[in-house]
């Protein structure tokens, strides 16, 4: 993997070349290491927009899949960061788990994160239980049923599509 490539795309004013670089790093998502994550984390970060992160979240998803004692680390920290984009990824890095999903540490990143009045993190929200309602659509109502007051409408409405 070439971290100066990645990098020198980022630092390219042009948008085209972070997608470049995302481009790569879905093409060489295997040769990635927990040893990564700090650096896709200062990806995440730089010149962040929902495309580029969603993007850079599959690549996430994956190395998570691979080595899952990163939720114990990296992104328990995303869950409780500052960053929006980074509670975004905490909240939707296992969109394509289905059943291998860990409902308890989508639940954590969910009720930490569903009342920021973030329009960007709400709609995470939303979109993750959505996607997960397609495995086990009872847990998402008990879901939704028990946290109702706590989250958006925008987040119900999103993770109610298929129920």
């Amino acid at each position: 993997m070439d971290w100066d490539f990645i990098w020198k795309c980022f630092n390219l004013p042009e948008r085209e070349f972070q997608y470049l670089a995302i481009d790569y790093m879905e093409r060489v998502k295997d040769l990635f290491t927990p040893e990564d994550m700090k650096e896709i984390e200062r990806l995440i970060t730089t010149k962040s927009w929902w495309d580029s992160v969603d993007a850079i979240n599959k690549v996430v998803g994956h190395i998570v899949m691979k080595y899952p004692e990163l939720k114990e680390g990296i992104l328990l920290e995303w869950i409780n960061s500052d960053n929006i984009w980074l509670k975004r990824i905490s909240i939707i890095f296992q969109l394509k788990y289905k059943e291998r999903t860990d409902r308890k540490f989508l639940k954590k990143a969910i009720l930490t994160n569903c009342q920021t009045d973030e329009f960007f993190v709400d709609k995470a929200i939303g979109w993750a239980l959505r996607e997960y309602s397609k495995t086990n659509k009872e847990w998402v109502r008990d879901f939704i049923d028990s946290h109702r007051d706590k989250l958006s409408k925008l987040s119900i409405r999103e993770a109610s599509k298929y129920l």
